[in-house]
Parts: C-alpha cells; sequence; structure tokens
C-alpha cells in the first residue's frame, strides 16, 4: 500500500465550466476501514459532464460538493481492506469513491460489484452513462418500432449508447455531434442512420431534410440553441426527453431564448427530466440487459484514457471544450 493517498480537492467555486485552477491535488489519509466500511484503491477515476452541476454555484439536483473536500466522482477499483463481511479483501467493486488514489467507504457508497475485465465498462457502458441511456430512453421516450429518434452529443458516452439502444428497439435514428469527425463516428461506429454536425451545419434546416415527417423522441443533453432549433420539428404526440444542459454556460442570470409551450401543446408533445438518482431500483436490471446486448456483440463503446492523477485538473474543462475521444477516464493503476 501507497504511503500517501493523492486527493483532487476543490479549491475554488466556478461560475461557469470548472478550471484546472479551481482544483489542487494534496495529500490525505489512507484510513483504515470500521465496521460496515470498506478501503478501496481506485484504479479508474470517471469524468462526467455532470460534475459541472454538482460544483456549481447554483441550484442543482445534488448537494454541492464542498470547498475544500474530495472531488465527487464515480471510481472502480479493488478492496484492499474490509470491515463489512459481504465485501472481501480482492473483490472489484465501482462507487462514489471520489478522485483520489484510496477511498475509506461505507458499503452503500458501492454502486455495484464488478471484476478486472469490467471495471472500466461500470463507469461507462455498464455504469451511470450506459444505464441513464437506456432507462431514460425506455422510460420518458417509450420508443415504438419505425419512429424516428434524434439525439444530442450523439458521439458522447450517454448520447452513443442512446442511439445503439433505439437501433436494438427498432427505430430510426439520426445523431447531432459536433465537427465531421464526430458526424461520422456516429454513423460508422454507432450505427446512426444519419448525422448532423451542428458546427457546420444549420440544425433545423437539417432536420427537416433529414426527417421531413418529424421527430418523434428527442434525447436532449444540451439544451440551448441547438435545442431550440429541433423542437419545432417535433412529430405529433413527440416525447422529449431531458437529460442535459451541457450547451448552457452558467444559469446566473437565466439564460433567455424561445418559448416552447406552443410547440408542445400543437404536438400534443411531453417534455421530461431525468436523472439518474431517482432510479437506482432499476440500475441492476438496466446493467444486466446492456451485458446482454454487449455479449451478443450488439452494442459498442469508445473510451479515452487519461493518465495520473494530474490529469483530473483539466479533465472537465477539456471535456467541454470537446476534447475527448469517447466516454473519458483518468488511469491511477
Amino acid at each position: 500500500m501507497d504511503d500517501a493517498n493523492r486527493q483532487v480537492i476543490l479549491v475554488a467555486r466556478p461560475t461557469g465550466i470548472a478550471q484546472a485552477s479551481d482544483f489542487s491535488i494534496r495529500p490525505g489519509a489512507i484510513d483504515e476501514p470500521g465496521p460496515g466500511q470498506i478501503l478501496v484503491r481506485n484504479h479508474y477515476l470517471s469524468v462526467e459532464p455532470a460534475m459541472r452541476g454538482w460544483i456549481a454555484d447554483s441550484g442543482n439536483y445534488a448537494t454541492p460538493v464542498a470547498i475544500g473536500s474530495v472531488m465527487r466522482a464515480l471510481a472502480a477499483g479493488q478492496v484492499v481492506a474490509s470491515g463489512d463481511a459481504a465485501y472481501r479483501v480482492g473483490d472489484h467493486v465501482a462507487g462514489w469513491f471520489g478522485w483520489q488514489d484510496y477511498a475509506c467507504v461505507s458499503a452503500d457508497q458501492v454502486v455495484q460489484r464488478t471484476s478486472a475485465a469490467e471495471m472500466r465498462a461500470a463507469l461507462g457502458i455498464l455504469g451511470i452513462n450506459g444505464v441513464t441511456a437506456y432507462l431514460a430512453l425506455t422510460m420518458i421516450g417509450q420508443p415504438r418500432a419505425g419512429e424516428t429518434v434524434l439525439v444530442s452529443t450523439a458521439a458522447g458516452a450517454v448520447g452513443s449508447a442512446v442511439g445503439q439502444i433505439a437501433r436494438l428497439l427498432g427505430c430510426r435514428t439520426i445523431g447531432i455531434a459536433g465537427g465531421p469527425d464526430k458526424a461520422r463516428r456516429c454513423v460508422e461506429d454507432f450505427g446512426y442512420d444519419g448525422a448532423i454536425d451542428y458546427r457546420g451545419e444549420d440544425v433545423g434546416a437539417a432536420v427537416a431534410r433529414i426527417a421531413p415527417e418529424g421527430i418523434d423522441i428527442y434525447f436532449d443533453n444540451v439544451a440551448g440553441a441547438i435545442s431550440d432549433a429541433v423542437l419545432p420539428h417535433l412529430a405529433m404526440k413527440g416525447r422529449v426527453v431531458v437529460c442535459g444542459t451541457a450547451s448552457i454556460d452558467r444559469w446566473e442570470p437565466w439564460p433567455q431564448g424561445p418559448r416552447v409551450e406552443r410547440h408542445l401543446l400543437v404536438k400534443r408533445a411531453r417534455m421530461e427530466g431525468f436523472v439518474i438518482f431517482d432510479h437506482m431500483d432499476r440500475y441492476g436490471d438496466a446493467v444486466a440487459q446492456l451485458r446482454a446486448w454487449i455479449g451478443e456483440g450488439r452494442l459498442t463503446w469508445r473510451e479515452e484514457i487519461l493518465d495520473g492523477i494530474e490529469a483530473c485538473l483539466d479533465a472537465l474543462a477539456g471535456l467541454y471544450r470537446g476534447e475527448n475521444d469517447g466516454k473519458r477516464l483518468i488511469r491511477l493503476v
């Protein structure tokens, strides 16, 4: 066991996208687990777009990470000491372990058991990203075979899974991504029927051209101008799954934009938000379905591995700059 526990600490409250200067790496203790606790040596740390909301200066669905605290994060690693009979030394687990080398946590902070081979997947396609894609699409979108599904950030960790799951359920899929490479990846890697490069095309005109009969399900990861361009093209009885607001730089002052009520009224459409924490009781079932599709060779994903805890500092900012190539992970071991 190492002598020190390197921890990524939130040292400033960002007003927009968190920058490297908002974090600091400091040594911390490696605690012995008490009754009902385990000590986990983290191997991989996850980087999520949702982290922006977890540290924001405005309200969010989760209690903000306190200044001076270890950055909240999902991580996967191996149990190195245990005070809980349900976990043995050597077990592989994923959960809310934070951006640090070691985490002494209560057993209820474990999200799932995993394996050495599946640790990375447990933070992506078999973790919060894949589970969000599956549950949000099926519970709110309620896709039916033959319907058209449009997905923003379609090449990202959640969006790429949504597109593939929608196709598995018999839907026609269209992705929106930033840049020609990511748009091409949507089609070639993730099987979308078509893709729109929002940086090089008029999104509204492209949607009208590709889906002249309208969009049955819009899986929205971005909000903002892209969604403003999409909503007029909803089909009758369309459904909008609000999963993220990545394009909104800040919420103070509250951003202004086109009104959506008329689109929802005239099209008898429905818009609903999805937060994974409301549905943890269905997490295991979702993982089982995703694992089955992977076993059948019907679901694929991309990962981007950054090495060393130092990479955490700029990892979130880089994610919002669009630099990641797949699910972004930090490798420690």
